[in-house]
């Protein structure tokens, strides 16, 4: 399994960005963060990158769960998003997959949330 999912739609960057958005808020997350990468490296490094955000996703209940069962688990949230437009065009969206992050912990308590956050994920993706 791979540690993401990525689906290529057919919307601009930002189009791209407030369905994952009205998306996420749908399977109960909200999005917490917003790192614009492409801002971010020519501010600081002064290159210029293709547009690419990282989103950061949280539904409160999982992530209460997960917490309550492993107390460092702050360290793989929240769930991250990208929007990014591709070098041969078009605009990708891509998630965590938590099975597999979750997996590395080896915690079985996790096992059950991460099932469902990831079917949560998965639904987000088709649903773009």
């Amino acid at each position: 399994m791979s540690y993401y999912n990525s689906k290529s739609v057919g919307l601009s960057f930002e189009q791209a960005i407030e369905k994952v958005t009205e998306e996420l808020k749908k399977e109960g997350f909200g999005v917490l963060t917003e790192i614009d990468v492409q801002a971010t490296l020519k501010k600081k490094l002064d290159v210029d990158f293709r547009k690419y955000k990282i989103l950061g996703a949280c539904n409160p209940q999982f992530a209460f769960k997960a917490l309550q069962a492993e107390e460092h688990i702050g360290v793989l949230l929240p769930c991250n998003f990208i929007v990014q437009e591709k070098a041969e065009g078009g605009v990708q969206v891509s998630a965590v997959n938590p099975l597999e992050s979750m997996k590395a912990v080896g915690n079985v308590e996790l096992a059950s949330i991460a099932e469902e956050v990831a079917q949560r994920i998965t639904r987000v993706l088709q649903n773009l």
